[in-house]
């Protein structure tokens, strides 16, 4: 997950910095998340929203292409 949150921080030339005001963390925090690619599901919408962005986080089978 760290590195496409990285390529849409390229794509909305926005910093780390600049992510983690918009999150009220730290950089050093958000670079330690990135670090440990340990983001809830609830931390992975608010980035998306700051990014002007929608999250899916499904379970698609693969037998059927249903997403759960």
């Amino acid at each position: 997950m760290t590195e496409k949150i990285k390529i849409l921080l390229i794509k909305r030339n926005m910093s780390v910095k600049e992510l983690a005001d918009k999150l009220g963390h730290t950089s050093q925090n958000l670079s330690n998340k990135f670090k440990r690619d340990n983001f809830s599901q609830n931390e992975l919408k608010e980035i998306a929203s700051h990014l002007n962005c929608d999250f899916e986080s499904s379970f698609i089978m693969r037998d059927t292409g249903e997403k759960i």
